[in-house]
């Protein structure tokens, strides 16, 4: 019975648009759930309908037992929050009893980033030489350029990318669209690539962007192993991935004195409060883009 309610659960997300990473982890977070249940009520003398506060407060326990972090905690607790509103909206159950579970506090952990230069060391690691170096050099310079995820860059086709407005269109997170500038370096590593891209071509060939080496788009899987063999050789500890690349975008165009709103629409950030988590820069960082930007500090506004 449990299995069934999720398989509705879960073609329910899936036609209100969720990623197929969100969908895959309610479903791994409601099964984890049931597996402890079931553990619990061995006779199976509980139904879905049996299940309240008191239940989840258990499941909350037996997870920190587990040594688990507050954050991973309170992400479970939300699946389950959402997993038995469905229940209710559906009057499979009576009361949500995840409903009034405090999810635990968890402290935000400042995001990883590289320094400017090296973002610009990392960016000149490919070797320019043969093909496999041109795409990766125009792979890494737009990740940077624009801030996207790894998904993103993987689903970019030949379409979405405007040359003459310098700007292209991506979709993030719920299937939402967002258009964004590209700057100046990404372009021309853009324009190099696309001049040899017809290397890259097989019947196996489609309109995205990047193709691998046998012709195909290159998902986001094989987009992260060859980007982590550059970032490997930059990293100064453990911690920095392909996101990394995300948040230095965000981190460097704050640093610089963009508009955090701005940052929060180029990210696709649905809340500002998301994108208020790279306000994190030394008070040396915001004095020296204040001396640099405002109109009452600048040499040239002197009379």
């Amino acid at each position: 019975m449990f299995e069934d309610h999720l398989a509705e659960f879960i073609q329910y997300i899936k036609a209100g648009g969720k990623s197929a990473n969100s969908i895959k982890k309610y479903q791994s977070d409601v099964k984890q759930f049931f597996i402890y249940i079931k553990q619990e009520y061995q006779d199976g003398s509980i139904t879905i309908k049996d299940l309240d506060r008191l239940a989840i407060r258990a499941y909350l326990r037996h997870l920190h037992t587990k040594g688990l972090s507050n954050s991973s905690i309170s992400s479970k607790i939300s699946s389950l929050k959402s997993f038995f509103q469905y229940l209710l909206l559906r009057k499979h159950v009576d009361k949500n009893p995840a409903a009034l579970v405090n999810n635990p506090k968890s402290e935000k952990k400042m995001p990883t980033y590289f320094t400017e230069k090296e973002m610009e060391a990392l960016i000149n690691l490919p070797d320019l030489s043969t093909k496999y170096g041109i795409r990766n050099k125009a792979i890494l310079e737009l990740m940077y350029s624009c801030g996207l995820r790894i998904s993103e860059v993987a689903g970019a086709k030949l379409n979405d990318f405007n040359r003459q407005s310098q700007l292209i269109k991506v979709v993030g997170k719920g299937i939402k669209k967002r258009t964004i500038p590209v700057g100046r370096k990404a372009i021309e590593a853009i324009d190099a690539y696309l001049k040899i891209r017809h290397k890259f071509l097989s019947v196996k060939s489609d309109d995205s962007i990047f193709l691998s080496k046998s012709g195909k788009s290159l998902h986001s899987d094989e987009l992260r192993a060859i980007l982590d063999r550059y970032i490997r050789l930059i990293a100064r500890s453990k911690g920095y991935s392909t996101h990394t690349i995300r948040h230095s975008f965000a981190t460097h165009l704050l640093s610089r004195g963009a508009d955090l709103k701005a940052i929060k629409e180029m990210l696709g950030h649905e809340y500002l409060s998301t994108t208020e988590v790279y306000t994190h820069l030394s008070i040396k960082d915001i004095n020296k883009a204040y001396r640099l930007a405002h109109p009452r500090n600048r040499d040239d506004d002197k009379q």
